[in-house]
């Protein structure tokens, strides 16, 4: 391999892998498509390999492009870290975690957990991102996240998991409802409601879960509004589009215009768990999983 191969020329080999079109791969780095060509050209020349097939105005990656794409973008990941680190120790950091979670995990887990950690390891730099468990998972697998609260059963290959609350499943009812926590008997009671799901999108296992619930009581229940956010399903709610069922972890607000029946009768439960890359390199999240394992 020739010593004229540079970083610069890996960053653009991504984007136009990324792209699979050398216009847009131009304007994204700001650089003449004329000049990105040229700089293919040599990178293939200096590789001795063909990376791109072009058919007139299309182009694809051939099998060296398609395996070379997917480690340059873990090596230049893990580059892109280590820098960050070395940066962050300039700082008089210790390091970063960046953590993904669904919305009942900050309730009390996460934020318990941080301020164990930074009893333990002070001087950690966190990011946390609200995300749904799929983005989750995707970003786990591509190194943009260390550790992720999710509500899942099962993960891909190359991640790891651990269950680490288990709870019940509550109604959510305006506070003036007919039915209370001494006259609940059954979900029949509730077959002809509307209901405000959290939407499938956002975690189809979960909402699978839910309803099964429906499917143990006999009922196909009226799904009025699905959302992503508690808070805007207490919203809804508490101003009589219907009501709803959330992890019992969810049930730590302040609007006084709901109220919340544990559903203690029934089989299912939903778990809250922690997923991490098998292959991370990040030391600060090996610290933190021993604070969970």
């Amino acid at each position: 391999m020739s010593n004229q191969l540079e970083l610069r020329h890996l960053k653009y080999f991504l984007a136009v892998a990324e792209e699979l079109h050398f216009r847009r791969a131009a304007e994204r780095l700001f650089i003449s498509q004329p000049g990105l060509s040229r700089q293919i050209k040599q990178m293939e020349d200096d590789l001795g390999v063909t990376l791109f097939e072009r058919h007139n105005r299309k182009v694809q990656l051939t099998k060296a492009g398609t395996y070379l794409k997917k480690e340059l973008s873990l090596t230049l990941k893990n580059l892109d870290q280590t820098l960050k680190y070395a940066k962050l120790l300039h700082d008089g950091k210790k390091g970063d975690l960046k953590l993904g979670y669904v919305g009942s995990a900050m309730q009390n887990i996460i934020p318990n957990l941080l301020l164990d950690f930074e009893e333990k390891q002070p001087n950690v730099v966190f990011t946390l991102k609200e995300l749904d468990n799929d983005t989750q998972i995707q970003e786990l697998l591509a190194f943009d996240l260390d550790l992720g609260f999710v509500r899942l059963e099962r993960v891909p290959k190359g991640l790891a998991f651990k269950p680490i609350l288990k709870e019940s499943f509550c109604l959510v009812l305006p506070k003036h409802h007919p039915v209370t926590s001494d006259t609940f008997k059954s979900m029949a009671q509730l077959k002809d409601e509307s209901f405000i799901l959290f939407d499938p999108k956002y975690s189809a296992s979960y909402f699978e879960k839910v309803m099964q619930i429906f499917d143990d009581s006999s009922f196909t229940p009226n799904v009025s509004h699905n959302t992503i956010h508690a808070g805007s399903i207490y919203k809804l709610v508490e101003n009589g589009f219907g009501i709803s069922i959330v992890p019992e972890s969810l049930t730590t607000t302040d609007n006084k215009s709901i109220k919340f029946i544990e559903l203690k009768r029934i089989k299912q439960k939903t778990t809250l768990s922690v997923v991490w890359n098998k292959s991370s390199r990040n030391p600060i999240l090996q610290k933190f999983l021993e604070l969970i394992l």
